[in-house]
């Protein structure tokens, strides 16, 4: 089945759609990968740097930490680095606890962000509650900004969570205790959007979402929240973990509701391995996304996990030669030519799948197994075109691929014109 036809067969929910310094969420418009720096926002070089990296990396929306006067001191100062370096990605201010008085203090900051990030579980308590999270609304109705009520279980209302539990306990039956926390996010993101649309903000900008850690529960929530909202909705497993942990519990929850048409917006939150890249957090969203043939977004490669039929491991190193190849060349790919996103590559390891999964893709190579003649039948578009052999077979190949590209794909002012 083609990726064409994967994409016909998942309808997304029909939302708002809302725009974010003209990236548009929601709606019918492509599922957005946003990500988030982890520098000290008011240090603009390190922070410019890093959302330039992540921008180029493909996150389509960056959000940034708004914690002090510093740092929405610096906001201007980040974006206008960003445009002397010909990155465009909008930026999302972080706010917790001092959001009303950063807004209303530094009016440059305001107008800069091109959307706000509000958890209502960190906006005042009591009656300073509505005071100040009316007075962030009021400054994103000024300046025409969007907002993000951003839920999380770790900083939950505890207003509404007392309020439900209470609510429970009268119950004959009272329901279990993860169920009333389920219900006091949807609850709290819910009245959120409800207050700040009577506070006058329109509801073609407001966004959802309702992290938590557990991959049943994102479920549930968002399946919930989906059933009784029309707003777009931000999807991500908050504090995921690192490495392998985080990658697959944040793929297994948010794969499930994407293939529901749940979500319309999405980040993989990764706790970085030391001296790891920030950027990993993107190619996760972004892989999640074109395997599931929902997006596409840089050449996808198949490469064979190796039996004992493989004991070379060339096969191994050509795999990761290709892969870091057409990501490096992406970028310029991507300027230059339409559709080469949606190219599929194969390097496979012996003769059994070898051929056949190289045929499959637009290009493949099938390495010689254990006991196979020392050669390598490449296939264009399902026919054998050359048999590689020798020292230089990746070297070879990596050029085919990009003479491939050069060939196939259409030249974007030629397309355009």
């Amino acid at each position: 089945m083609s990726s064409a036809r994967v994409i016909r067969l998942i309808r997304r929910r029909l939302t708002r759609a809302v725009d974010v310094g003209g990236i548009v969420v929601g709606g019918d418009a492509p599922i957005v990968v946003q990500s988030m720096t982890n520098t000290d926002t008011a240090d603009v070089s390190r922070t410019a740097a890093q959302c330039a990296e992540l921008a180029r990396a493909g996150s389509e929306l960056v959000r940034i930490t708004v914690n002090t006067p510093e740092a929405a001191a610096a906001v201007p100062a980040i974006r206008a680095r960003l445009d002397e370096l010909g990155v465009s990605v909008p930026l999302i201010g972080d706010f917790h606890f001092n959001g009303h008085r950063l807004l209303s203090e530094f009016p440059d900051c305001a107008a800069t962000l091109a959307k706000y990030r509000i958890n209502p579980g960190n906006v005042g308590r009591g009656k300073k509650h509505d005071e100040q999270f009316a007075q962030m609304i009021e400054v994103a109705c000024k300046y025409e900004k969007p907002i993000r009520i951003g839920v999380n279980w770790g900083s939950l209302d505890p207003d509404i969570m007392t309020r439900l539990m209470d609510e429970n306990a009268r119950r004959p039956q009272p329901r279990d205790t993860a169920i009333i926390m389920r219900e006091a996010m949807v609850a709290s993101a819910l009245e959120s959007a409800a207050k700040a649309e009577a506070y006058g903000l329109p509801g073609d900008r407001i966004i959802l979402s309702c992290k938590v850690s557990g991959v049943q529960d994102l479920i549930a929530v968002y399946r919930e929240l989906s059933r009784r909202a029309n707003y777009p909705l931000h999807l991500g497993l908050t504090e995921a973990g690192i490495g392998s942990k985080g990658i697959v519990a944040s793929t297994a929850a948010m794969a499930v509701l994407l293939q529901e048409g749940i979500g319309d917006t999405i980040r993989v939150s990764l706790t970085p391995e030391p001296g790891g890249a920030r950027t990993q957090e993107v190619v996760v969203a972004q892989e999640m996304l074109q395997t599931m043939g929902l997006r596409a977004f840089t050449p996808m490669v198949t490469a064979c996990p190796g039996c004992g039929r493989t004991t070379s491991t060339f096969f191994q190193d050509l795999a990761l030669t290709v892969q870091n190849h057409v990501r490096e060349c992406m970028p310029r790919w991507r300027e230059m030519f339409e559709g080469v996103e949606n190219m599929t590559l194969a390097v496979m390891g012996c003769v059994v799948n070898g051929p056949g999964e190289s045929k499959h893709a637009n290009i493949g190579i099938s390495l010689p197994g254990n006991g196979e003649a020392p050669a390598a039948p490449v296939f264009e578009d399902g026919v054998k075109t050359v048999t590689l052999r020798g020292e230089n077979i990746a070297a070879e190949f990596v050029a085919i691929v990009d003479r491939y590209v050069a060939r196939t794909y259409p030249k974007k002012h030629q397309a355009t014109s």
